[in-house]
């Protein structure tokens, strides 16, 4: 099945009904970090990250600002909050209406690589149905070291085909 990627125009609206639902006020500063923000689909930015790439063209956009707005874009469903074990929040846009995807995440370097499978979601589906238990959502991350690091260190350069290799 073959999803499309929800338009920019489209979250926008999204977002403006969201803050008019909560009685907020639409911001100059508000509408800067929605366009950088949703440049990065597939990205997974914290507030910092963010911050740092606003701070330069618009010096007046405080760390606060971005990170209750980033706040305001998971409420409102634009936007994931992601906790991968290393105490940095990461926000990722939502590409679409019912995504889910799930991540390897490098110990080593840091990179998060998405990926979706219809194997484990149809396992995840019948353990929970063989165990009566309604699932409403789930996550998958895989830690461990990408192509990159194994070849770098030397604790993961003998690894066999079979430990290294993900399918």
């Amino acid at each position: 099945m073959i999803t499309k990627i929800k338009p920019k125009a489209e979250r926008k609206k999204t977002l403006e009904e969201f803050i008019s639902k909560k009685q907020l006020k639409s911001t100059k500063q508000r509408d800067i970090i929605f366009d950088e923000f949703f440049n990065y689909l597939g990205q997974h930015v914290t507030v910092e990250d963010l911050y740092e790439k606003i701070k330069k063209r618009h010096p007046r956009i405080g760390y606060a600002t971005i990170y209750r707005t980033l706040k305001l874009f998971k409420e409102s469903g634009l936007a994931f909050e992601r906790n991968f074990g290393d105490g940095r929040t990461r926000y990722e846009p939502v590409k679409f209406e019912g995504e889910h995807h799930d991540h390897l995440i490098c110990v080593g370097c840091g990179k998060i690589i998405e990926f979706a499978n219809n194997q484990i979601e149809s396992c995840s589906q019948q353990v929970a149905r063989l165990n009566g238990f309604e699932v409403l959502n789930h996550k998958l991350e895989l830690y461990g070291y990408c192509s990159s690091c194994r070849g770098n260190s030397p604790n993961h350069q003998n690894m066999s085909n079979n430990e290294s290799e993900f399918i």
